[in-house]
């Protein structure tokens, strides 16, 4: 694991801890810039869920025994670190799957009739599809990419209930305001939802800050395993809040009619957990611990700069305000995304196309999709010269 460091990072120290990356993709050598979809695992990561596996197996809170309790142990564990990297208490720290689940947690427990459900038109499918059954109001966006907050303002009433926001748009990478959004929620008694899933992994968070009742984010985003997730809630509010799944561990005493139900975090997480997968987790919070958050978000910073300058060389479509996280969307002129993201696979660079689950985005943007190219903290201005470089091939080809 690399020590604390100053800015700037050792990248090339950094990358000698992600074998994917010694990989070659069709002869040439793999350069990854689908960070937004996931993030690649460094070896310390890769290791602490091998060593749970070949060490610690066993099913947690179970049993007496020396495994159920070493098990117990580093899953609760696990829980402290996400805390600490979010400044909450680690009762507040429910895992789940992932962003998608923690949501639709939220949406399950929540008594939203007769109220509204306040969400903008950048938001991922899964901060949207589940709040369609409730009264939904959608803030629009301005031309740059930029959350309309007039109207938001003017949406945000007394109905309200609940906001539920993207941190950062996974399309235009644009930073809401959240600390301003949330003051708005509340100042009408409306609880307030974060999409931590982009921002969580790329800058530092802090959920006391930003007074949020609920954040929600991924594992698999911020170098952690897939299948584990979090879900963030204040600690009154969860404790008043009823459980949404029931079974073994959830509980505190059964009767053949009733139950009572555990503590927190227990009480929202029911049946065997990703046990391995907790403990991957708390190893990637580790890792970023290591290096920064105010480091990984500089590092973002800069390589986003270097390729919007080269893009916009090129003369290519770029979508989203100038201020963003560690992502670009864009579209070459006359090819489809999909056609972009093949020949730049040809070249060993992999990036997203499509829609990026945000269709309704994507209609009022006017197009069916877009490339997308996304950053973390392995990647250098190097590779964004072997991307730059591809993507004049192509135009060159249209030229000729």
């Amino acid at each position: 694991m690399p020590s604390s460091i100053p800015y700037p990072m050792d990248v090339e120290r950094i990358r000698e801890d992600f074998p994917i990356l010694k990989r070659k993709i069709n002869g040439h050598p793999l350069i990854y810039f689908d960070n937004t979809a996931t993030t690649q695992k460094p070896v310390q990561v890769i290791n602490a869920i091998k060593e749970f596996y070949e060490k610690y197996n066993a099913n947690i809170h179970r049993g007496v025994h020396t495994l159920s309790q070493e098990a117990s142990e580093l899953y609760e564990k696990a829980h402290e670190k996400v805390a600490d990297f979010i400044n909450a208490d680690w009762r507040e720290v429910i895992f789940v799957r992932n962003t998608t689940e923690a949501i639709n947690l939220v949406a399950n427990i929540l008594d939203l009739e007769d109220g509204e459900v306040v969400v903008s038109m950048m938001e991922h499918h899964s901060n949207l599809v589940p709040w369609q059954d409730k009264n939904l109001k959608v803030v629009n966006i301005k031309e740059d990419g930029t959350l309309d907050m007039e109207d938001l303002k003017e949406k945000i009433t007394k109905k309200t209930k609940l906001v539920a926001i993207t941190h950062v748009s996974n399309v235009l990478g644009t930073i809401n305001p959240v600390e301003e959004i949330g003051k708005m929620a509340h100042e009408v008694g409306a609880l307030f939802l974060v999409d931590g899933a982009q921002s969580v992994p790329h800058m530092p968070i802090d959920v006391r800050k930003m007074d949020c009742d609920f954040l929600a984010f991924s594992g698999h985003k911020m170098l952690g395993p897939t299948g584990i997730g979090v879900l963030y809630g204040k600690k009154d509010l969860l404790e008043e809040l009823p459980p949404f799944l029931k079974g073994g561990d959830m509980i505190s005493h059964v009767w053949v009619d009733r139950a009572t139900w555990n503590e927190l975090p227990w009480k929202y997480e029911a049946g065997t957990p990703n046990i391995a997968g907790g403990v991957g987790l708390g190893a990637a919070v580790d890792y970023l611990k290591a290096v920064g958050m105010e480091n990984v978000r500089r590092h973002e910073e800069e390589l986003v700069r270097y390729a919007l300058d080269g893009l916009s060389s090129l003369g290519v479509e770029i979508y989203g305000p100038e201020e963003r996280g560690g992502l670009i969307s864009f579209n070459l002129e006359g090819v489809h995304p999909h056609d972009v993201a093949y020949f730049l696979d040809k070249k060993g660079i992999a990036v997203r196309s499509g829609h990026h689950c945000a269709q309704p985005l994507m209609r009022c943007l006017g197009i069916k999709g877009t490339v997308r190219a996304s950053f973390y903290i392995y990647n250098t201005k190097w590779e964004i010269d072997k991307f730059l470089d591809a993507l004049k091939e192509i135009q060159y080809g249209l030229r000729r």
